[in-house]
């Protein structure tokens, strides 16, 4: 169970959740929430995220907010659990939960009743949440029905399933390499009734299918696909009710559903820039969401001629958004997510330069300096400076806090050095120790982001010692790793995650 500290530690690295927002954020361990859910007949909200995390910020400056999530979180008991606090990544295996943010709502009784969209605006997030706390069935019962009857689905049985957040789900409802054919599905079959929500269903299949190593075999009609697809283009209400589809997985859409250099590819690429251009010129959206629309245009502009030059043009636009995103954005959290997302938009249109003046400008008022030092590390890279790199990699690592945030970032730092600096024994040596030093001897430590950042790593020092030259080097490592696994109770399962951490394994990823 979660101890009065954790609470402490959320009042303190997030007040807004807890003071400015006026939402009762319980303040309890995890059980005592369920606990009271059921006491008082109220559905639960539980919100995982980071304070680095640039989405979560975004949604605690637009989502949190809001009067009409203020006033309906009276209606649920409101959950905040941090990933740096202690069990947190143990509670968030429990639930599923690994990308932040993730938010989800449960019925009284514990009951999963959906996974809410963060990547959506403030307005469609409240009807999907509104459509939770009336379901009269969970996602996963609707799930059900769909597949057997689907005529028995209602429009908004059928919006709750398309605006269920998939990008979160980590396979609880249905394995990954199903999705794609059964979101196709949904969106046939809930065309009729709900033509919002199939066109959601078909972007996100479409997106999908992007992974498939046969576009043709990969359980979506791609003809009907596309179809569908142009139509929502050139609809602006439909494009604007699927916004962040037909942002954030532009790309691998357009890569499914066209064969490149034809001119079917050419016809999409052209209508979707048009919604894109509308989307950056459209003032009812977020700063971040205007930036996406920016970034998403420079991704398609690159589609076929990654290497080429961007368009002067294109660039003009780019540094338009990127002025007036950064100039107007006051609030702390929404300004955080907003100068990552426009820092990587100036990088993507090749303009290092002044990505890297917009991070150094914002590292002393940023509380996350640490996130803003990645940035500035892939722009090194890009510029083939690998020390420059390596030398924000080790600060951004160094600077960071939380010890589920100094692991991850030291498993960065590690990987990069090995990627940069493969020769520098003595250093790669020492990042390792450093983050074996770090690492809570508890139980509770290798789960979830905590066991990914742990078995990346070890993928990587086993790769960078795959011809036996750096044997000695991982004996030492070995031995430090032995003398914490010991302090784990041996007949636990995560004694054999960390004994784990540097056997023998195929390449790091």
């Amino acid at each position: 169970m979660l101890g009065k500290r954790f609470w402490l530690l959320v009042l303190l690295v997030a007040p807004a959740l807890a003071a400015a927002d006026a939402i009762a954020w319980h303040t309890g361990d995890i059980d005592a929430a369920f606990a009271q859910a059921k006491r008082e007949g109220k559905p639960l909200f539980l919100y995982w995220g980071a304070v680095w995390c640039p989405p979560c910020n975004q949604v605690k400056a637009t989502i949190f907010p809001r009067r009409d999530f203020i006033e309906r979180a009276r209606f649920f008991v409101p959950v905040y659990l941090d990933g740096d606090a202690p069990d947190a990544q143990k509670i968030a295996s429990r639930f599923k939960v690994s990308a932040y943010p993730t938010m989800i709502l449960f019925r009284p009784d514990g009951t999963e009743i959906t996974r809410l969209p963060g990547e959506v605006d403030g307005a469609r997030y409240m009807q999907v949440l509104a459509l939770g706390m009336n379901a009269g069935r969970p996602v996963k019962a609707l799930l059900a029905t769909a597949g057997k009857r689907p005529a028995a689905l209602t429009a908004n049985d059928w919006r709750l399933l398309a605006f269920y957040s998939w990008e979160t789900d980590h396979q609880a409802l249905v394995p990954k390499h199903e999705l794609a054919p059964l979101l196709w599905r949904l969106a046939q079959a809930s065309a009729t009734k709900a033509p919002d929500a199939a066109a959601r269903f078909t972007l996100k299949a479409a997106s999908l299918a992007a992974d498939a190593k046969d576009k043709d075999a990969s359980g979506i009609d791609r003809r009907a696909a596309l179809a569908r697809i142009e139509q929502a283009l050139g609809d602006a209400a439909l494009a604007r009710a699927n916004f962040a589809e037909l942002t954030y997985g532009a790309q691998d859409i357009v890569r499914t559903l066209t064969d490149a250099n034809t001119p079917a590819r050419a016809q999409l690429q052209r209508a979707w820039d048009r919604r894109l251009t509308a989307f950056t010129e459209d003032a009812a959206l977020s700063r971040l969401d205007r930036i996406a629309a920016a970034d998403t245009r420079v991704g398609l502009a690159r589609l076929d001629a990654r290497k080429g030059p961007l368009a002067l043009a294109l660039q003009t636009e780019v540094r338009g958004v990127v002025l007036s995103a950064t100039r107007d954005a006051t609030d702390r959290y929404e300004r955080a997510a907003v100068v990552t997302a426009a820092a990587d938009l100036l990088a993507d249109a090749d303009l290092l330069d002044e990505s890297d003046a917009l991070l150094q400008a914002e590292l002393k008022r940023s509380a996350t300096p640490y996130y803003l030092m990645l940035g500035l590390a892939s722009n090194a890279r890009k510029r083939g400076d690998g020390t420059a790199a390596l030398n924000w990699y080790e600060q951004a690592y160094a600077t960071s806090q939380g010890p589920a945030t100094r692991l991850q970032w030291g498993a960065i730092y590690v990987r990069a050095l090995i990627d940069l600096a493969p020769q520098d024994s003595a250093r790669i040596e020492r990042a390792v120790q450093s983050v074996l030093a770090d690492i809570e001897p508890k139980p509770e430590t290798f789960y979830e982001r905590n066991r990914a950042a742990l078995d990346r790593l070890g993928a990587k020092v086993a790769e960078w010692n795959k011809d036996g030259r750096h044997d000695a080097v991982l004996a030492r490592l070995r031995a430090q790793l032995a003398s914490l696994c010991a302090k784990l109770p041996a007949a636990a399962p995560e004694h054999a995650t960390c004994e784990g951490i540097f056997a023998a394994r195929g390449p790091a990823a």
